[in-house]
């Protein structure tokens, strides 16, 4: 299907830079953009691109102001990164939707399915677990018993989610993610073993989650892990028993969360973030790739970087120093050995 200029600036609120009737059937990023494509530029690292690409059409910012002619028709729009992710849903949504309950899959008599499921091969749903209207369940997944799936959410190939937990409305859980394994709660003993603690809670994850592939989530050993509304977890990332993700808040790959902690609305952390358990993050608070998290942050959308991770404006003062530590070194031994020479 082709779309024009013209089309696309109306369903995004735009102004035509160039001409409004050139079509598009496709899109490209802008670096690799050919004839008959969409592309947009959004991030200013890229901009030397704009005046080369093949691409048909490109949506830019409104206050884009280019610095020599562009063949390319534009699309001016208050924020190009955002329309573009609006066009790619609605190109989403345009795909059909699987339906249909696979024979080779193995569902409860007691389980409660609701309308318009897509449930693929292999998939195991256990006893009283209710799947709410419009999922779809991709094969090689299992759903244990007890369990609740909201309407229109989407568990791809391969996801584990263990009895007692619930899941809501619109959540997108990729392939690989074990939500509910036990809790890392092992009691030490007096002959150095380590006796296993019982977890019996599970795990709650409200509306418009997504958890990116391999991650896990584990049980709560008494309550509920709890992942709430709109929280957004990339892949390869451990959270454990009780922890709470508030709302809003984002979390990048390889990010570990011990058990306890309770992090804010509004958050956004980092990839390879360590965070230590029994912490409270406040609502807004920023981490930086790779820190580590020992102590409580109490303070509404601060900056904290480095590991043990501070003050981010106080880690890049300090980083300053630790660049030129082996010349500050130097320079004290030098000072050093002048004053010793002086006895």
């Amino acid at each position: 299907m082709k779309f024009s200029a013209k089309q696309i600036a109306e369903v995004l609120n735009g102004k035509v830079d160039g001409n409004p009737n050139i079509e598009v059937n496709n899109l490209s990023k802008i670096e690799e953009g050919k004839p008959g494509t969409l592309s947009f530029l959004a991030n200013p690292k890229y901009t030397s691109y704009i005046y080369d690409t093949k691409a048909s059409i490109v949506i830019v910012n409104n206050d884009f102001v280019p610095e020599k002619e562009i063949s390319a028709t534009l699309v001016r729009v208050e924020n190009a990164y955002a329309s573009f992710a609006s066009l790619l849903e609605m190109y989403e949504q345009t795909k059909p939707k699987r339906t249909g309950i696979s024979s080779k899959a193995s569902i409860s008599e007691t389980a409660n399915i609701g309308e318009n499921v897509f449930i693929g091969d292999f998939v195991s749903i256990g006893d009283n677990t209710k799947i709410g209207d419009n999922c779809a369940i991709y094969p090689n997944t299992t759903v244990g018993m007890n369990c609740a799936l909201g309407k229109d959410t989407i568990l791809y190939s391969g996801v584990n989610v263990y009895d007692e937990c619930k899941i809501g409305n619109e959540c997108t859980i990729h392939a690989g993610a074990v939500i509910g394994a036990d809790g890392f709660g092992f009691a030490p003993q007096d002959d150095n073993n380590y006796r296993k603690i019982p977890q019996i809670g599970n795990v709650v994850m409200e509306d418009r989650v997504e958890i990116g592939a391999n991650t896990t989530i584990d049980r709560a050993t008494i309550g509920s892990t709890v992942i709430k509304r709109g929280v957004k977890i990339d892949n390869l990332i451990q959270i454990a028993h009780n922890v709470v993700v508030g709302e809003n808040t984002v979390i990048a790959a390889q990010t570990g969360i011990s058990g306890s902690t309770k992090i804010g609305k509004n958050c956004m952390i980092g990839g390879q973030v360590g965070i230590i358990g029994h912490l409270e993050i406040a609502d807004g608070v920023m981490i930086a790739a790779q820190s580590g998290i020992g102590k409580s942050i109490k303070e509404e959308k601060s900056v904290h970087e480095g590991s043990p991770a501070f003050g981010y404006r106080d880690f890049q003062r300090s980083y300053i120093h630790f660049r030129r530590f082996d010349s500050i070194v130097k320079r004290v031994n030098d000072i050093e050995f002048k004053l010793k020479g002086k006895d």
